[in-house]
């Protein structure tokens, strides 16, 4: 399958390497065609890696990652296109963290709206599925890094679109466990796991954990 990576940072690398691993072609979108980190990401994962502009990027995905930073995402897809976006799933990765006043970061839109939403409004044709943001990106392709049964979360408007990316997270990625909260206003929800989760990182010093829901 063609994948396309929106963003060239670390959960961008992680996310995009363990595609090529599972033999897909995937190619890392970036704002030029010659950005640094995506060359040096090509160059580790060869002949199925590519990286061009977020437009190119977008166009050749049958399924697109949102791994941008959660405050430049919505500039970064509108650099994408909508169109060359139109009918796809793309997998909403980011959050809305703010660090303008240094650690621990705000959410830059909560309670009433969320990242997830924007772009959903952003974008109508597009089919917005926001799951993996709530763990580190190491566990979102090796969930068996933490012993024991850990839930991951996910959430969008579009049920044949939920159904596969369920699909990419069991099979794909291994994920035992993953819980539909329903539409993307959900998505509210699961951003707002992240003051907790920088807290518990803190108080942990290190980001291999995450939640389990018990009943």
């Amino acid at each position: 399958m063609n994948i396309t990576i929106l963003g060239t940072g670390k959960v961008g690398h992680t996310i995009g390497t363990k595609l090529i691993q599972l033999g897909h072609n995937v190619i890392m979108g970036s704002r030029t065609s010659t950005n640094e980190k995506a060359n040096a990401w090509v160059k580790v994962n060869g002949v199925n890696s590519s990286q061009s502009t977020f437009s190119k990027a977008a166009k050749f995905g049958e399924i697109i990652f949102n791994c941008t930073s959660g405050m430049a995402s919505l500039e970064a897809l509108k650099l994408a296109g909508g169109e060359n976006m139109k009918g796809k799933i793309l997998i909403d990765v980011a959050n809305p963290l703010d660090f303008s006043k240094g650690m621990p970061p705000t959410l830059s839109v909560c309670n009433d709206d969320s990242l997830g939403e924007q772009i959903q409004r952003t974008f109508p044709d597009v089919k917005v599925v926001k799951a993996l943001n709530t763990v580190n990106c190491n566990l979102m392709v090796n969930p068996s890094m933490l012993k024991g049964e850990h839930d991951l979360f996910m959430c969008g408007n579009d049920a044949s679109a939920k159904s596969k990316v369920l699909e990419i997270l069991q099979s794909w990625f291994g994920w035992k466990s993953v819980i539909d909260l329903g539409d993307i206003t959900n998505a509210r929800a699961m951003e707002m796991l992240l003051p907790i989760w920088v807290r518990l990182y803190g108080k942990f010093q290190s980001t291999n954990f995450n939640y389990k829901i018990v009943r």
